[in-house]
């Protein structure tokens, strides 16, 4: 039975939505006030809330915002019951990430229809998480039963594969974002979205240590899709608050490529979080499109039909050849940190990342240098006419509300010294209008 939590502090209001949920075969549970209701949002994990906007102390606003910093709660679908009908109040709730907007007094039938479509939608996109929770699970039987046997698994990886299941059950994952930076105007244009697993009890999990197992072990589809809607609703929001051009790149692996589903979860993640294809680019690594060129081929040509840009990342270090960078007709292409380290010194280096941004010139691709840290290698890449730069030297991936103060403080590559700001762990959600107001007065799997 689905459960919805109704957080509304006029009590006649409050019983009638109880008695009408009740009575379509909803699990119905109230908070008289916002404070409540976040408690209660956070303890029962409802699948969908509806919420009053003018309420004491805390209103509606507040509680959607509190929320949505929250990894348990960031993608509840959220409908505000409201009697401003304004375009700003309306404004307001979406760019905090409100789902839907009705004004009182609504019929019954509005209302059934608006939670029908926003539980619809939340299904399409979690249902493929709850599977691989199942698969994961039964695969831990699997290999369990198999640990007595001569192929014994590691004791080691069969905990970790426990603990990267119960992660994505219990929101463990941030996204982190690492600037992408105009080489020619020194601007952030866009960023890459890493994934980042905080564990409560080992802490920061290297993305080297659990990718592979989930790779292995099919959650990298989860995991991967969750990513992508996460990073997606982030920068529909940075999009809305003004900070433009921006775009998002996001990885893809091998198994998400093979996936005969993953065009249409793209295209009801864009519908979902409204984020044009033009403002998402799609990052794979040479090997994974070589161990998948046939359905990579279909799928990654049907992605570009609908404006979304394609990169191939880790480039020189795969397996890929001219003969794939013209079938793939890839829109950019990533140099590998490895040629751009001293790449001003070393022979080599430099020989092999001239040629790179060469055949990508030639090519009608936009190149980007990953790795950058140091004054001289951004120099040689400014020099070879480089397009964009991503490294430690601009600033180090982050998580989304430190982004966000690179953002506002239009912190840029020449002519300004970089912020220095807290590197913390801090759940992604954007920054509420007050936090940056406050700022502004006061002034996608590696391991990276």
């Amino acid at each position: 039975m689905l459960k919805i939590l109704v957080i509304e502090d006029d009590e006649l209001i409050r019983e009638t939505l109880l008695q009408l949920l009740e009575s379509h075969s909803y699990r119905v549970i109230v908070a008289q006030n916002g404070r409540v209701g976040v408690q209660m949002a956070l303890s029962e994990i409802p699948d969908l809330i509806l919420c009053d906007v003018q309420m004491p102390e805390q209103d509606g606003y507040e509680v959607l915002r509190t929320l949505r910093q929250n990894s348990l709660a960031a993608t509840i679908p959220f409908i505000f019951l409201t009697a401003q009908g304004g375009k700003t109040d309306f404004r307001r709730g979406m760019e905090l990430g409100a789902d839907d907007y009705l004004t009182k007094p609504f019929t019954k039938a509005e209302l059934l229809g608006a939670i029908a479509s926003r539980l619809s939608k939340r299904q399409t996109i979690t249902q493929p998480l709850t599977v691989a929770l199942q698969q994961a699970e039964a695969r831990l039987k699997d290999l369990a039963n198999d640990s007595t046997t001569t192929n014994a698994v590691s004791p080691e990886k069969l905990a970790l594969e426990a603990l990267l299941r119960r992660a994505l059950a219990q929101g463990e994952f941030q996204v982190y974002y690492q600037p992408q930076v105009d080489i020619a105007t020194g601007q952030i244009i866009g960023a890459e979205a890493l994934v980042r697993w905080q564990n409560p009890d080992r802490g920061i999990i290297s993305p080297a240590e659990f990718i592979p197992l989930a790779e292995d072990t099919g959650l990298i589809i989860p995991i991967g899709e969750w990513v992508l809607l996460s990073a997606c609703a982030q920068t529909a929001s940075w999009l809305a608050a003004g900070f433009s051009p921006f775009r998002i790149s996001v990885n893809l692996s091998a198994r998400q490529l093979s996936d005969p589903q993953l065009k249409a979860r793209i295209v009801q993640i864009l519908e979902t979080t409204g984020l044009e294809p033009a403002n998402l680019e799609l990052e794979m690594t040479e090997s994974a499109v070589v161990e998948n060129a046939t359905v990579a081929g279909t799928t990654l040509n049907e992605l570009k039909a609908l404006g979304i840009r394609i990169a191939v990342d880790d480039f020189g270090t795969g397996y890929a050849t001219l003969g794939y960078l013209k079938q793939f007709a890839f829109d950019s292409l990533k140099i590998d940190q490895i040629f751009v380290r001293k790449a001003n010194e070393d022979a080599q280096n430099a020989a092999i990342t001239t040629a790179v941004i060469l055949l990508g010139h030639s090519l009608n691709m936009t190149v980007v240098a990953e790795g950058v840290e140091t004054e001289a290698e951004l120099a040689f890449l400014k020099d070879q006419q480089c397009d964009i730069m991503q490294g430690y030297l601009f600033s180090r991936p982050e998580p989304a509300p430190i982004f966000e103060s690179l953002l506002v403080a239009n912190n840029r590559l020449f002519g300004q010294s970089l912020a220095t700001v807290s590197t913390g762990v801090i759940p992604f959600v954007p920054l509420s209008e007050r936090e940056k107001s406050k700022n502004l007065s006061s002034s996608g799997w590696e391991a990276v």
